[in-house]
């Protein structure tokens, strides 16, 4: 987990940044990674890494192989890989995952489906 973390804070190794001062609303599709800052609504469809920022407000139906989170999500979260939560993370959502790690600290409200082949 250390590596993931390792990532989250160096922005200089994400590919697409949302800074904090953009609100977006529609569909998001990406290969890569990209971390979204700011405020965020609709749906979110990868094969690489989403990082839900500290700072940022997303409410979506999210499809990524990793989802990083460290700030609030609502919505529906699935990855084909794993979901991180990170310390005052705030996540009300159903979640489907092989893996979920969760940070002391963070809080999650929903459901939790352990998938491993989604």
């Amino acid at each position: 987990m250390s590596e993931i973390k390792e990532i989250v804070e160096d922005e200089n190794k994400i590919d697409t940044v949302i800074a904090e001062d953009i609100e977006f609303r529609g569909t998001l599709k990406f290969k890569t990674s990209l971390k979204i800052k700011g405020k965020f609504e609709g749906k979110i469809f990868s094969d690489g890494q989403l990082i839900i920022g500290r700072e940022s407000n997303t409410s979506a139906e999210i499809n990524a192989a990793i989802v990083s989170i460290s700030g609030n999500v609502n919505g529906k979260v699935k990855a084909s890989k794993r979901i991180e939560f990170f310390k005052k993370s705030r996540i009300n959502a159903d979640l489907i995952a092989p893996e979920i790690i969760m940070e002391s600290g963070s809080v999650f409200n929903g459901t939790c489906i352990m998938d491993v082949e989604n």
